[in-house]
């Protein structure tokens, strides 16, 4: 349990301090080297077009990042009724007291508190993922995996202009860090295109995990299912598949793909105004 709770507090620095390199090498190292090009307009220059690409997919995906924590599901246990004599610890295995009202409801023993609709608890968030921020999270995956993805293709033309290589090979890539270790270590290679070069592994590595996970993500919400119910085994009521999309995304799902903005509030949330 101690092993987690460091974990929940390593993996949202950890995340930021990639998004900060990222950022950096981009507008300071990757943009400027697109300029080197005169017969481009300066309206219509690659580095200008890429420096606006690059700016909306990390605002999108920082500002669905701040979304997803700012909209934490709440804590159920406070107002549902869990029943005579029952505590929140009868939440732990997933079970549910008679006196429960609301479906797929699990206790989170990081976050220490009953969430609607759990689906999972996420380290680089440090925060439950629920009804009130599934989509939020469900953007900042797509957009932290194009992100990254975009970083690795200005990465991949930085090495190709300044060690003077071609990509057309794909095994180019593949043996592009043993070659660059090797020659790191004889005095051939720069320190900084190094770093450059094991960054650009490293996008790869985030942006193909974020974005098979936001593939599966999106498959469960189709079948109207959570990892949890899916991990636990529950069955759930068959609905069409575009109620499902509408449960998350809400009406407004044009809006969220273009600017981060808050999640569609949940069935619970709009009883309990009533």
């Amino acid at each position: 349990m101690l092993v987690l709770r460091l974990l929940n507090v390593v993996a949202p620095a950890y995340f930021l301090c990639i998004s900060l390199v990222t950022f950096v090498l981009q507008i300071f190292l990757f943009i400027p080297s697109m300029f080197r090009d005169p017969s481009t307009t300066p309206l219509f220059s690659p580095a200008l077009l890429h420096g606006a690409l690059f700016l909306f997919l990390s605002a999108n995906a920082l500002g669905n990042y701040v979304l997803v924590i700012q909209s934490s599901p709440e804590d159920l246990g406070k107002d549902l009724n869990l029943g005579k004599g029952a505590e929140v610890a009868d939440w732990l295995d997933g079970s549910r007291s008679p006196g429960s009202a609301l479906p797929s409801t699990h206790f989170c023993r990081l976050c220490a508190r009953v969430t609607q609709r759990h689906d999972h608890h996420c380290f680089f968030t440090g925060n439950c993922i629920g009804s009130r921020n599934m989509r939020n999270f469900i953007m900042f995956c797509l957009y932290t995996s194009l992100a990254c993805l975009d970083s690795l293709v200005a990465g991949m033309a930085y090495i190709s202009a300044t060690l003077s290589m071609s990509f057309v090979d794909p095994l180019a890539f593949l043996t592009l860090l043993p070659h660059s270790i090797s020659q790191f270590f004889s005095g051939a290679l720069l320190s900084s295109e190094m770093f450059v070069i094991l960054m650009l592994y490293l996008w790869l590595g985030i942006g193909l995990a974020c974005a098979g996970f936001c593939c599966h993500q999106m498959l469960l919400i189709l079948r109207g299912q959570t990892r949890y119910q899916v991990r636990k085994g529950m069955v759930v009521r068959a609905r069409p598949w575009r109620e499902n999309l509408q449960e998350v995304f809400g009406k407004r799902w044009l809006l969220g793909l273009l600017i981060p903005v808050l999640n569609v509030e949940s069935d619970y949330h709009r009883q309990k105004e009533k």
